[in-house]
């Protein structure tokens, strides 16, 4: 069989686990890792929580890691185009004949744990058991590890990692994690394991108590935004901006960064205060200058603000609830000088809709609302009521498909006579899946 056939085989193989189906306990997967030699304990971590910002600062902190020469394993998730992009190998994707020997040894374990209990390992347990075993194999020096969802019962929470990371805080599968910043700042609190060293940007006045209890109670050393470490300046320039950091060895000067946005550079400070604390911050240990802009202006993040087309401008971003989508309105009004900017969305129905498109509102001039490819997609019956509640009716026009959106949204940017074709924007948005199916269109 040819290897693009066996990887198609072992992506129905664990898409028949359910790929949204998720069981909050880990038992099942220390069994797992245990029959594979618990090959999470081979090498450090560096775990990575939060709401907003995981892949983005998962992805900065790789570079970073790369820049100074260390060999990295990096897993994160959702994907956009393949699973095999959730687990990367110095940077990249392993590739579909590494893939399927993976899996191809986990699975026979798997059948094995599946057969102890009531619910069988998730898609998601799957592919973190492939990842540890994939960087223990390779072997990384460090891994990079994005939490899935919340922390405390996520299936990564078997690292114990020496340093943790908390990217902002933010109302977000509240089913599952609670209906207040509190109580989801304790659940995401949960890979703070005893002595780690914990890098938090800076939250919600809500959040204060949960993660100073927990690191006392941990003996965690907390690192702070906005205390010890943080954004001095930031200017834009072409294809992204420059930054002045502050890290928690000494300041970073001159640092390019290819990202849109102040939830970026946020995102950079996190990511470099984090390097340095895995290295071992302090006095007279600052990292290498030229490394640092090395590491920075290295980065690439898929599908955040992600420029696809020219003339109009077509962008992509996976803002899925509305914190993450007022950071990208933010990013649009600042970075970018769109005389006429059209939206295209397509969101899950189990996400405030309406507050994002309350966010989307002030930046736009006009709306193209559709579905996306997942089986959780708001439907169009009841999307566009919510679209012309915020909007307007005169705003919002309904596609029934991507394709016919993005058309439509073309021809609406470019309606408007005294538009150049370089002040008209498209920025398609609202999930990650939307993002995917959008991505699958220019990239075909």
């Amino acid at each position: 069989m040819r290897v693009a056939d066996e990887f198609s085989e072992v992506d129905r193989e664990l898409l028949r686990r359910g790929f949204t189906r998720m069981v909050f306990e880990r038992a099942r997967i220390e069994t797992l890792l245990d029959l594979l030699g618990n090959p999470q304990r081979a090498y450090p971590s560096i775990h990575i929580t939060g709401t907003n910002g995981k892949s983005s600062t998962a992805r900065t902190v790789d570079s970073l890691l790369r820049a100074h020469g260390l060999r990295t394993g990096r897993y994160t998730s959702p994907h956009l185009a393949s699973v095999r992009e959730r687990i990367s190998l110095d940077g990249e994707p392993v590739s579909e004949d590494r893939f399927v020997r993976i899996y191809r040894e986990v699975e026979p374990l798997a059948a094995l744990v599946d057969k102890r209990y009531d619910e069988p390992l998730t898609y998601f347990d799957i592919t973190t058991a492939m990842a540890f075993a994939a960087f223990a194999d390779a072997p990384v020096d460090v891994a990079v590890v994005e939490v899935g969802l919340g922390g405390e019962t996520d299936s990564t929470n078997v690292l114990a990692a020496p340093v943790c990371v908390l990217t902002p805080i933010g109302l977000d599968h509240t089913e599952w994690l609670g209906d207040t910043i509190e109580d989801i700042a304790w659940m995401k609190l949960g890979i703070v394991h005893r002595g780690v060293t914990l890098v938090s940007a800076a939250q919600p006045d809500e959040a204060a108590h949960p993660i100073l209890n927990h690191c006392a109670e941990m003996d965690a050393t907390l690192a702070r935004e906005g205390s010890e470490f943080g954004v001095l300046r930031r200017s834009l320039a072409v294809g992204g901006q420059e930054l002045g950091l502050q890290g928690l060895s000494g300041a970073y000067e001159g640092v390019f960064l290819p990202l849109h946005g102040a939830h970026q550079a946020q995102n950079a400070a996190v990511a470099l205060a984090a390097v340095e604390a895995f290295f071992g911050a302090g006095p007279n240990r600052q990292l290498d200058l030229d490394t640092v802009r090395d590491g920075f202006g290295s980065v690439t993040v898929p599908g955040r603000l992600e420029r696809v087309r020219s003339s109009p401008a077509v962008l992509l971003d996976a803002a899925h609830n509305p914190a993450g989508m007022a950071a990208t309105a933010a990013a649009l009004v600042e970075e970018f000088s769109f005389r006429r900017l059209v939206g295209v969305v397509a969101f899950l129905a189990d996400k405030d809709v309406s507050g994002m498109l309350e966010q989307l509102e002030p930046v736009l001039d006009a709306l193209v609302v559709t579905r996306n490819s997942s089986s959780r997609g708001m439907s169009l019956d009841d999307l566009a009521p919510l679209a012309r509640q915020v909007f307007g009716d005169e705003r919002v026009t309904v596609a029934p498909d991507l394709l016919e959106a993005v058309d439509a949204a073309v021809s609406l940017a470019e309606a408007e006579r005294g538009v150049a074709l370089s002040g008209a924007g498209v920025v398609v948005t609202g999930s990650v899946i939307t993002v995917a199916d959008a991505r699958r269109m220019f990239f075909q």
